[in-house]
């Protein structure tokens, strides 16, 4: 809390007192509690490609069962998205925040004890709804959550969690194949490692606050966001205490039928499109296309390659964002606010 002066400050509004808030400590725990969302997405989704070198041979899997194990996940995320994206506009944040965590969590310990192909296939399911369900969730509580100024470099920093969790799985293929573990341990730990980042952030998700934009402007409770607001930063912003207003809101076909949205929907869908129908079947199937290339390596070769590439080409390119949120000199403070 800043020190009284004597001279009388106004408060802003809750959108105002967000959208004007130096980078602070609640931003960067709204940061890793989101982040550690899109950690585990990647981990989850992409350790298939991993796990599979050793299903493989041990279930006699035929190339359809491979290529349905590696695509099932993505094909549940979108509908994890669809259904945790509308509710989350229905019902509000905070009641869902967390529970697609729990079904990551519960998901991946599943396919760890996953007894066949089909109970296998089962579980990646479930596993791919919450990830899914992750995606809308962290990312825009992450943007509610953010000042004006630092809003897309903290919404790029929690995106940028994702190639963290990317390069983690080969982290871990290699540390288990020198183990000297039998393949079918393994691949079940590949697995199980994937519930710890969710259920470690379970408590965090589940005890945030609604978010203020969303209680402000969608229910139009502008003295319950600003109370929450103030509890979550812990006094650091505080904003005046206005009456509820009706906000204005349009419905799905409305949006869709208008051509602005229509157009910035198209525009963004489809550019996420593009790099997802690349990057997806690429990372899921680096081992299979190392193996390809070097059909006699080690399965360690293969997944110190695979490191050696998302390290190569993902941790580097998402490097600056981890650097952008950080408050410059001319931001009106320097490093993080203190109370």
């Amino acid at each position: 809390m800043s020190q009284s002066t004597g001279t009388h400050v106004p408060q802003l509004s809750v959108i105002d007192s967000l959208n004007n808030a130096p980078i602070s400590f609640f931003h960067l725990r709204a940061a890793f509690t989101a982040g550690m969302g899109f950690f585990t997405d990647a981990y989850d989704l992409f350790i298939i490609g991993s796990a599979l070198v050793f299903i493989k041979p041990e279930w006699h899997l035929s190339d359809t069962q491979i290529a349905f194990l590696g695509s099932i996940s993505l094909i549940a995320a979108f509908l994890g998205a669809f259904i945790f994206g509308r509710l989350a506009d229905v019902v509000g944040r905070k009641r869902i925040y967390g529970l697609e965590a729990l079904l990551m969590a519960i998901g991946g310990l599943a396919c760890a004890f996953a007894p066949s192909f089909a109970w296998l296939l089962v579980f990646r399911v479930i596993l791919g709804i919450g990830i899914g369900g992750d995606y809308p969730m962290s990312a825009v509580l992450m943007s509610e959550y953010a000042n004006a100024k630092k809003r897309g470099a903290l919404t790029s920093l929690v995106f940028g969690m994702q190639g963290l969790g990317l390069a983690f799985g080969p982290v871990v293929a290699l540390t288990l194949e020198a183990s000297g573990l039998p393949p079918d341990s393994i691949w079940r730990i590949m697995f199980a490692v994937g519930a710890l980042p969710p259920l470690a952030v379970l408590y965090l998700r589940r005890t945030m606050p609604e978010s203020p934009r969303y209680k402000a402007l969608v229910r139009g409770d502008v003295d319950d966001a600003a109370k929450d607001m103030a509890i979550y930063s812990t006094g650091q912003l505080q904003a005046e205490v206005e009456q509820k207003t009706k906000p204005s809101r349009i419905g799905l076909g409305q949006m869709l039928s208008n051509s602005k949205y229509l157009l910035l929907i198209l525009g963004t869908g489809g550019a996420w499109f593009l790099n997802d129908y690349a990057f997806y079947g690429n990372a899921i199937s680096t081992p299979e296309i190392n193996k390809m290339l070097a059909p006699t390596s080690s399965t360690m070769t293969g997944s110190a390659w695979a490191l050696i590439i998302f390290v190569a080409f993902a941790i580097q390119a998402i490097w600056p964002l981890f650097s952008s949120w950080m408050p410059s000199d001319t931001d009106g403070c320097s490093g993080l606010a203190s109370p």
